[in-house]
Order: C-alpha cells, then sequence, then structure tokens
C-alpha cells in the first residue's frame, strides 16, 4: 500500500515475487501499489469523515464503561493476576519481594532482575511498573 516503498525495494534491485500475483511485472506490481496506497487513503477519509458526522449527531464515541472506576480495577486485576501466575514472574516475584522487603525501589528491583538474566513472561527487560503489578498489594 505504499508506491515509494516498493520503487525503493525495485531501485534496491531487491529480487522479490509477489506470491498472489506471480506472473507480475514492475508496472503491474506499481499500478497494484497505487490502487492499493489510494484505497487506504479513501477507507482512513471514509472513515474520518462518518466518525465526526456521528459525533456531529451528538453520539458519543468510544466506550465510555471502559473509563469507569470499576473498568480500571478489573484491567488492574487482571495483569496482575497474569504477571502472578506465570512462571518466570513467579521466581522473579520470590527475588522481587526479598529486594522489596529490604526498601528497594521498584525501579531497582527492575534493574536488579534484569541484570540478574529474569525475563517476563514475554521474555522481555522488567520495567518498574512490572514490578508494581508482580508483587501484592501490601495490606493495610
Amino acid at each position: 500500500r505504499n508506491v515509494a516503498f516498493l520503487a525503493a525495494l525495485m531501485e534496491s534491485r531487491v529480487r522479490f515475487q509477489a506470491v498472489d500475483l506471480p506472473a507480475a511485472d514492475e508496472f503491474t506490481l506499481h499500478i497494484m501499489a497505487a490502487v492499493a496506497q489510494k484505497e487506504a487513503s479513501a477507507i482512513s477519509t471514509r472513515t474520518r469523515d462518518a466518525l465526526a458526522a456521528k459525533k456531529a449527531r451528538g453520539a458519543q464515541l468510544g466506550t465510555p464503561a471502559n473509563l469507569t472506576q470499576a473498568a480500571r480495577e478489573k484491567s488492574w486485576a487482571a495483569m496482575t493476576h497474569n504477571a502472578q501466575t506465570n512462571l518466570n514472574n513467579r521466581q522473579a516475584a520470590q527475588l522481587a519481594g526479598l529486594l522489596r522487603a529490604t526498601g528497594a525501589t521498584f525501579r531497582a528491583i527492575a534493574e536488579q532482575l534484569n541484570q540478574s538474566g529474569y525475563r517476563t513472561r514475554h521474555g522481555k527487560a522488567f520495567h518498574p511498573m512490572g514490578i508494581q503489578r508482580l508483587l501484592p498489594k501490601p495490606t493495610q
């Protein structure tokens, strides 16, 4: 959907073949890319115009139910549950809990876990917010 990208590929002499159009030559591919780019632009314009018209009629866009305090709490609970039930996170949580008990900040805990080779359930580095979700909330 981007003619410039396709042209740059062709200029760099990268050999490629469109799987859905195996017999297409460069001219045909340029035309198809131009049509796809125009179509994407038209879809975007129509969508934007339709949403503006709907808003002008007084309709509320989005889902206000997702913005309630109850929805935020439900989201937080789901993220916390996912973080606490993953094996990688459970192992990291043990060390994080010990570090937190010594007064370490969430940032310091994240740095220590990353330096020790721990990774999140998605194989990514830990961040302070992830540590906060990983550890149980203190009871008061």
